[in-house]
């Protein structure tokens, strides 16, 4: 995806094919938002799309956790901020239903960071509807807004409804409801890819903002041993669960028990999935994501060599 504010760096990191002399900010890995949906890359449904497999097989994807909007419940993405992107926000349930938007809770998992980058997120104790509007219309925001410096492994969670900007010099893997509604409250006076300013769209986001609720923060280093891996859980919410775990060259114990789909992804190092079922093996290298059907049990992970690996679940939420 084209972003003024995007670079190279999905390049570099990743070995993404991008097209050449374009600044990409976002690369879409588990997406079932038309025109871009994933596509099977393996198996006898190869070839096939996401949007496809929820139309006909959502309750092998998917189990007991179907989804409300006949939607896969969740989009992970790439995102590479060369730039600062707008300060913006997207709308809770409530206000996504009067403005004809969708809500959209995410998490933000920072893969790399430059020496000195930040991101915004929340807005300082005491602020008002009345005060942030003043101030916004003058187009200077920031000194309302919580300012997070960040460096590679940290992760945030943010609520719709919670304002936030993420700054320069950041890549991170975001996972979310699957939704496409932002709205911008600043965005730093620049000119988008056609020469002129990007809209702003200072009405819906006013109406969207949660200016009484809580905040976001980072979310704490504090690991625990689960069959001798180390793990924390980044996410335990209604809409989705994401455990970042650090796996050891050798057999992984991929975790049990689940009822649903999952989504592997791999931050750094290589990890192969076996499917025995179906005699299918994916060796997943540094930002390759697969899908675990929920009809897919007979799954064994292992580690040529250590990995860091997100798990994500979708939730009885979404």
């Amino acid at each position: 995806m084209e972003r003024v504010w995007g670079g190279r760096n999905l390049e570099r990191l990743y070995a993404k094919g991008l097209p050449p002399g374009v600044a990409i900010g976002e690369s879409w890995e588990v997406a079932d938002r038309p025109p871009a949906v994933s596509v099977i890359a393996n198996g006898p449904l190869a070839g096939h799309d996401l949007r496809w497999l929820m139309a006909n097989h959502a309750e092998e994807l998917l189990g007991h956790r179907r989804t409300r909007a006949d939607q896969f419940p969740l989009l992970v993405k790439l995102l590479d901020a060369e730039q600062t992107l707008s300060i913006q926000v997207h709308p809770p349930p409530a206000a996504a239903a009067k403005l004809g938007g969708q809500p959209k809770t995410e998490m933000w998992y920072v893969v790399e960071a430059k020496p000195g980058a930040a991101v915004w997120a929340g807005l300082r104790p005491g602020v008002s509807r009345e005060a942030f509007e003043r101030r916004l219309r003058s187009g200077a925001v920031t000194e309302f807004l919580l300012r997070w410096p960040v460096r590679a492994g940290d992760a945030m969670f943010l609520r719709s409804g919670q304002v936030h900007a993420i700054g320069e010099g950041v890549v991170i893997i975001e996972v979310q409801q699957n939704s496409d509604t932002t709205y911008r409250v600043f965005d730093w006076n620049r000119l988008g890819t056609d020469g002129r300013p990007r809209p702003l769209h200072v009405d819906e986001a006013l109406a969207s903002i949660d200016f009484d609720g809580s905040q976001p923060a980072l979310t704490p280093a504090a690991f625990e041993e689960r069959s001798g891996v180390r793990c924390r859980c980044l996410v335990q919410d209604p809409l989705f669960c994401v455990v970042e775990y650090h796996v050891q060259p050798g057999a992984w114990p991929a975790p049990a028990g689940r009822k649903g789909a999952a989504i592997l992804g791999v931050v750094s190092g290589q990890l192969v999935v076996d499917d025995r079922g179906m005699d299918q093996r994916l060796q997943l290298e540094p930002g390759q994501f697969c899908v675990l059907p929920a009809s897919v049990q007979r799954v064994e992970t292992s580690a040529t060599r250590g990995a860091v690996v997100l798990w994500v679940e979708p939730g009885d939420g979404g």
